[in-house]
């Protein structure tokens, strides 16, 4: 983590804490299931060694008055671990339905504002006497990059790490400003961005070709986004408002075989997800008397436009795309092929580029406008449904010499969207996560039964082995892989129903090419 972070949030970053209501809390978390038992007083321990490395972990957002700017971070002189890291007992007999109810209802509330946004639970009683730890994380604090290099800071690349060096000198916290102190400093603030935008624009009347590019590249932005934001997304059974209950299903896909499948089909790791989910959730629609013949879902994906320099720095760096993704289509190979002819469209018109423009565009907005225009939460219609793709560690991790053995992501759901994707990598799986509102969709659990399915059947006609290959070096693990609690080794079979080949064979591409950086 950097010495110096930001202390007054961007406009991205206060959207997290303007749009946010109590039907809708916009936090991201994790659930990592671990092997067997977790200190839970070593884990406490550990954490306090490392807040030094994590300063924004002590420190709460301030609002000015009257919304005079953004947010800003300030210390928090009350902090404790003890209102932040939790310990939890689950019911016997500890089942992986039961756990997932459980992160469900831990995930559903609201996150105080009167301290540090981010709170940890450590779960004890699963079956096989393994544990499990559920994270939460304001939006309007990290991203889902920013969020894996806080995971890595409170975890451990080998069982037995050398203990924390101490901080250089202790925290002494400093005393938050009051109400009058807050809006002064935000109001200077605003003053000083006015007179940088003024020189700006000075600087362009004097120098007209900087002036036209600008103005092009504004023109540009709107020309690619604005069409994927007006015109009318189709009928899912999921789109509703959303109340504040949860539902979750977890499964696990193969990062060796989807790599095969993309090898042999051509496209992204991102690409092969996207026809599994496409597959998936037309079944549903199906199911459910909805006609799929030539509907393209939207789906809603943010896209990590962090730069190198930006590393460590928190917050959000993230643009989005808003691909059609077909769910008519029924043979895996040709729904893939589809697939990769709508992203590299996105990517070859820079859609991402585009909406990323008119987020910097939006800093010059007053934060009093972005307030009144999140009172009634996240607006509808935006897209069906947001997937997330946060690209993990792909080598083992430790808490308290505890290793992860899978690491599940957990999503926000607002506005009508009541289902979510979040995708995170770790180790040698793609862990997945359908977040539902149950009194939309009280079934997840089909979904993500079709997503295994569909992912079987992709695999099956990309002619891609079961990968069996053990894992080098690590300890064995308590218990069978199916207890439920561990990552499934899931036996895909042939289908029983013949899958027709392709039509056309689709043409190769190189294994990375044109691949996003989703965040």
């Amino acid at each position: 983590m950097p010495s110096q972070l930001s202390q007054r949030m961007s406009a991205e970053d206060a959207s997290f804490l303007y749009f946010e209501n109590s039907a809708a809390p916009l936090h991201i978390g994790t659930v990592g299931i671990f092997e067997g038992k977790i200190d839970f007083d070593k884990f406490r321990a550990s954490m306090a060694s490392r807040m030094h490395l994590i300063p924004r972990y002590r420190q709460r957002a301030i609002i000015p008055p009257l919304y005079a700017g953004h947010p800003t971070w300030a210390d928090d002189p009350q902090f404790s671990l003890d209102r932040h890291v939790k310990l939890v007992e689950l019911s016997a007999p500890g089942t992986r339905q039961q756990l997932a109810d459980l992160c469900c209802e831990l995930f559903e509330p609201v996150l105080a504002r009167d301290r540090p946004l981010w709170d940890m639970f450590v779960i004890h009683g699963l079956e096989g006497g393994n544990s499990a730890m559920l994270s939460r994380v304001h939006h309007c604090m990290v991203d889902g990059v920013s969020g894996i290099e806080l995971l890595l800071a409170v975890m451990d690349l080998v069982p037995d790490p050398e203990p924390q060096p101490a901080p250089a000198e202790e925290w002494n916290p400093a005393e938050p400003p009051g109400p009058l102190q807050s809006w002064s400093d935000a109001m200077f603030a605003r003053w000083d961005q006015n007179l940088r935008a003024f020189n700006e624009l000075q600087q362009g009347l004097l120098d007209p070709q900087t002036q036209f590019r600008q103005m092009t590249a504004f023109a540009r932005a709107l020309e690619v986004a604005l069409p994927a934001t007006v015109r009318p997304r189709p009928p899912t059974p999921w789109n509703k408002r959303v109340s504040s209950k949860r539902r979750v299903a977890w499964t696990e896909l193969n990062f060796q075989e989807v790599r095969g499948i993309r090898g042999r089909l051509g496209g992204t790791v991102n690409d092969v997800v996207l026809t599994v989910l496409g597959g998936a959730l037309g079944r549903y629609m199906t199911d459910h008397g909805e006609k799929v013949s030539d509907v393209a879902l939207r789906f809603m994906i943010p896209v990590n436009v962090r730069s190198e320099t930006q590393q460590g720095a928190l917050g959000n760096r993230v643009s989005m795309m808003l691909p059609n993704i077909p769910v008519g289509i029924t043979s895996p190979a040709d729904r893939l092929v589809a697939v990769r002819a709508e992203t590299e469209r996105l990517k070859s018109g820079n859609q991402a580029g585009a909406f990323e423009a008119m987020v910097r565009m939006s800093e010059n907005i007053p934060a009093a406008v972005f307030a009144l225009a999140g009172m009634g939460g996240v607006p509808p219609g935006g897209a069906n449904l947001v997937c997330t793709n946060v690209p993990g560690p792909l080598i083992p991790l430790y808490s308290v010499g505890q290793r992860l053995l899978a690491s599940y992501p957990m999503m926000p759901l607002a506005g009508d969207m009541g289902i979510g994707v979040a995708i995170m990598s770790y180790h040698k799986h793609l862990y997945l996560e359908i977040m539902s509102d149950p009194t939309i969709i009280d079934d997840v659990e089909t979904i993500r039964k079709y997503v295994d399915e569909e992912f079987a059947m992709l695999r099956y006609v990309a002619d891609v082995a079961v990968s069996d290959l053990p894992d080098i070096g690590s300890a064995p693990h308590n218990g069978a892989h199916g207890n439920g609690l561990q990552p499934k080794a899931v036996q895909r079979s042939e289908p029983s129903t013949p899958i027709a080949a392709p039509a056309s064979e689709p043409a190769t591409v190189s294994a990375d090419a044109g691949s996003t950086a989703i965040s």
